[in-house]
């Protein structure tokens, strides 16, 4: 393709990126560092018949001229960034040398609400992504396995949580694990204890938000897994079979291998969503024990006061964790396409 032509080709691909990524992108840099204007106050003396009382207001029109000014706020730096709702450097630095132990430290530092958040968000994203995509490859493997007649119906029912509603998936079993709900019930008779509830212990909803989040992404890591299965050699396989590799070599050595790239896609793909989990922590209603970096800017979003620039700055802090955790993933990936390309 001549450089003239794919220039108009990728144009508006290139357009839109702008738009909608790297403009929104710069935007909330910007906001990130800067923050409302202090307001200005008049007083005004009120004088009556019984006397003179003086009253003090918020100077609107000073505010207006202010703002209409300098529209993007008052310039603070990187000071949002290091205060305590944030990255608390000077409550990390104190906590490190005042606690006696190491586990000491860390239980300080979860008191703070950035790192009680990045803690799930990391233990969510770790824990659901490998599970989600064994899950998902189990499927995929047992569902290719099966006769033609079973698996139009065994693929329909696999992925009916792509289909549900996150919010509404969260919802339904939310309900389900109440005390009155069957789930809840039946843990209840199988410990032996009628007072057990999971939505009481921060331990226990961890865990059921996790399961929700394999439940509910496994079906995407199955279907790129099934598809993938669909391009294998069967001149491999069958030369494996003859050799006497048992199915499980069969998978370990020529299935794995084969849906390794697809494998990495998966986990791009899922370490970026998981990492922006909000959904279920709004849908069990879990916020008392387990909050994310994206509830963090929902929370700071909402309400009477906006917190707009502390909203900005978690934002940018999760794209930068983001890219952190992407960054191991795609070096490998570059590294095996150059090491293919020579």
């Amino acid at each position: 393709m001549k450089h003239r032509t794919f220039f108009w080709f990728f144009l508006p691909t290139a357009l839109a990126m702008m738009l909608f990524i790297a403009f929104p992108i710069v935007s909330v840099l910007m906001q990130s560092v800067y923050t409302d204007h202090d307001q200005i106050f008049k007083t005004v003396q009120n004088c009556g018949p019984f006397g003179c009382t003086e009253e003090t207001n918020v100077d609107n029109e000073a505010m207006a001229e202010l703002n209409a000014a300098e529209p993007w706020g008052k310039f603070v730096g990187l000071d949002i960034y290091f205060d305590r709702g944030h990255l608390a450097t000077k409550e990390v630095a104190a906590a490190w040398r005042t606690a006696p132990t190491l586990g000491a430290f860390f239980s300080e530092l979860t008191n703070l609400p950035f790192y009680r958040a990045l803690t799930f968000t990391l233990t969510y994203t770790f824990t659901a992504t490998p599970l989600l995509i064994i899950l998902g490859f189990s499927i995929a493997v047992a569902v290719n396995a099966l006769n033609k007649n079973l698996k139009g119906l065994v693929i329909f029912f696999s992925l009916l949580p792509m289909i549900v509603t996150p919010l509404i998936g969260s919802l339904i079993l939310f309900w389900m694990i109440d005390s009155r709900g069957i789930l809840g019930n039946f843990l209840q008779w199988l410990v032996n204890d009628p007072d057990l509830s999971l939505k009481a212990s921060t331990t226990l909803t961890w865990i059921m938000l996790i399961v929700y989040g394999v439940w509910s992404s496994a079906p995407f890591a199955f279907v790129v897994f099934y598809a993938g299965l669909q391009t294998l050699p069967q001149d491999t396989l069958e030369s494996a079979m003859i050799d006497g590799a048992t199915r499980w070599q069969r998978i370990r050595y020529v299935v794995i291998p084969h849906l390794m790239p697809l494998v990495t896609f998966v986990a791009l793909i899922q370490i970026m969503d998981n990492f922006r989990v909000l959904e279920p922590i709004i849908g069990f209603s879990a916020e008392a024990h387990a909050t994310s970096l994206s509830w963090i800017i929902l929370n700071d979003l909402g309400g009477e006061t906006r917190l707009l620039s502390s909203a900005a700055t978690t934002s940018v802090l999760t794209v930068i964790g983001v890219a952190i955790l992407l960054s191991p993933v795609l070096v490998r990936t570059y590294r095996d396409f150059n090491r293919k390309a020579h």
